[in-house]
């Protein structure tokens, strides 16, 4: 924890008024953001694949990119659609 404060406060005068902003964007610049986001397109993949199975394309992508793995329980959980009766 010393270690990961010490990066966050790294040149940092802490009676300047824009610490708070300065000790903030260090640790915005320690996430791994390139990760984060090929995560991120996986699980919308994902997602995508089981709303198209259960007939809820935008749906399954829309919850897996809001909630990620957990998204992909609410569409499974969801009912599939039916497709509509053929016109005789």
């Amino acid at each position: 924890m010393d270690d990961l404060l010490a990066r966050a406060t790294r040149g940092v005068d802490p009676d300047a008024p824009g610490a708070y902003w300065h000790v903030f964007f260090n640790l915005l610049n320690m996430v791994p953001w390139t990760a984060m986001f090929w995560w991120s397109a996986f699980f919308v993949a994902i997602g995508l694949v089981l709303g198209w199975w259960r007939g809820r394309v935008l749906e399954g992508a829309l919850w897996a990119w809001l909630l990620g793995p957990i998204g992909w329980i609410v569409i499974l959980r969801k009912p599939g659609r039916k497709p509509p009766p053929l016109p005789r």
